[in-house]
């Protein structure tokens, strides 16, 4: 698992005003975190979250490949979207849903405000409204960083932080709207649609507190009484609770099981990982931790006896492939991202770590095929830009190791650092080029940065 951190940014709309600061450096390279500064990214999670969100976005008319859901490493609970490419959830949210269904419901919210155009109806209105001057460009530029490479991108300076919480706050309307859809989203996928009831029950109470104690979600998802009755009518008019589905389930505890097993401390793991109904999933979470503890034998000998129940398990593998990275096993690492990599080939994620293992297995040319082919793919992988740069460098291209040092610095808010390395990226780089363009786009955001410290 690995945390990508982006800035030293506390709060969504400070984040989007990085974001904004950032977006002309490349459209689709940076991703906005939201209420804390660390994206969590994981294949395993990730493809766990694609099965949950795949009928959701179906029921909504959205591309299940075209939204992707996100984790934001944030105990809080939270869930948001800025543009209609990414649902990021927090992993407070996930490891509290206790199921599928409500897990399902919150993706299933935050897919309608998309789908009923919310995000749309409000860049008219910051276009109309002098008080959200600044902000007209957030949405083109949260496309962007969601992953639209098509997206349009411009440097933002100094947008107001009011007129960002003005944005990310939905109206009672919205939310009752939101509702309605979300419902809807869940009974034509045949999810439970009491997940919705135990969701904002999750919630009930939290208006009574000072704003400094309420959960991010009840500051930009107002809560009424009226909209607890209201899922528990549409609950009761679609025949009550359904019966669980034992995919999503599955998926669902695959995913918290991994987060937790990550987050927790080891010993917590131990003693928990009996309670996992799936054996697999006991067994992968009990390899996190005795790898967390460097037993490697007995984190191998977990992760190897999870793939003799699933075998030709992708996701497992790439968790082997890591476990063997970390603890120096290069060639047995590199064969277990091979194999994760021909079973997922499509997987961005996993096409990174093996880039990485044949970096570290000497092969540089190599290694950076599979790294560009993973970029191309998904451009939110902050941590593949440390490796393409080290690539590079060993491949005799100190041009582009300069280029996507200068990017990665600027994805974390060091607009200095960055700006060095685009000065010498600039200098090495055939004048003109798509390389060159890229280089000059990372200085130029530098020098505003340094002349807005300045005012």
């Amino acid at each position: 698992m690995r945390f990508d951190r982006l800035c030293g940014a506390r709060s969504i709309p400070a984040l989007i005003s990085f974001v904004l600061t950032c977006a002309a450096l490349w459209a689709g390279g940076a991703v906005p975190a939201g209420a804390g500064t660390v994206l969590l990214r994981d294949a395993g999670v990730e493809h766990a979250l694609s099965r949950l969100s795949f009928p959701i976005l179906r029921a909504a008319g959205l591309s299940p490949r075209r939204v992707r859901v996100l984790v934001v490493d944030d105990g809080s609970l939270n869930a948001f979207v800025i543009d209609n490419r990414a649902i990021f959830i927090h992993s407070g949210l996930i490891m509290k849903a206790g199921r599928a269904a409500v897990l399902q419901a919150v993706i299933a919210h935050e897919a309608a405000h998309i789908a009923n155009g919310h995000l749309a109806r409000r860049m008219g209105n910051m276009r109309a409204a002098p008080g959200l001057a600044g902000l007209g460009a957030a949405l083109a530029v949260a496309a962007a960083a969601a992953g639209a490479g098509e997206a349009a991108g411009g440097i933002a300076i100094g947008t107001r932080s009011s007129a960002l919480r003005a944005f990310l706050k939905h109206t009672r309307a919205e939310e009752a709207s939101a509702d309605r859809s979300a419902a809807a989203y869940l009974r034509g996928s045949g999810v439970d649609v009491q997940g919705m009831v135990d969701l904002h029950r999750m919630f009930h109470g939290q208006e009574m507190l000072s704003v400094g104690r309420q959960d991010p979600y009840m500051q930009s998802h107002p809560l009424t009484r009226d909209r607890i009755r209201a899922a528990e009518s549409f609950a009761a008019q679609n025949g009550g609770r359904a019966e669980p589905d034992p995919d999503a389930e599955y998926w669902f505890a695959r995913a918290r099981g991994k987060l937790s097993a990550f987050s927790r401390s080891p010993k917590w793991t131990m003693r928990r990982a009996g309670e996992e109904r799936h054996e697999d999933i006991r067994l992968m979470r009990e390899a996190v931790a005795w790898h967390r503890q460097r037993d490697l034998a007995r984190a191998q000998g977990a992760i190897d006896a999870a793939l003799a129940l699933r075998p030709g398990d992708a996701y497992y593998l790439d968790l082997k492939g890591r476990i063997l990275m970390e603890n120096r096993k290069w060639s047995a690492a590199l064969a277990a991202y091979e194999s994760a990599a021909s079973l997922a080939p499509r997987e961005a994620l996993i096409r990174a770590d093996l880039g990485r293992a044949l970096l570290a297995a000497g092969r540089p040319d190599a290694a950076l095929a599979a790294m560009e082919e993973a970029r191309e793919r998904d451009s939110r992988n902050a941590r593949l830009l440390r490796d393409m740069s080290i690539a590079y460098a060993k491949s005799a291209q100190p041009g582009m190791a300069a280029l996507v040092t200068a990017e990665r610095y600027a994805l974390e808010g060091r607009f200095e650092d960055a700006g060095i390395h685009a000065r010498r990226a600039v200098g090495q780089l055939p004048r003109g080029s798509v390389a060159w363009q890229r280089a000059q786009d990372v200085f130029i955001a530098s020098q505003n940065h340094q002349k807005g410290k300045r005012r």
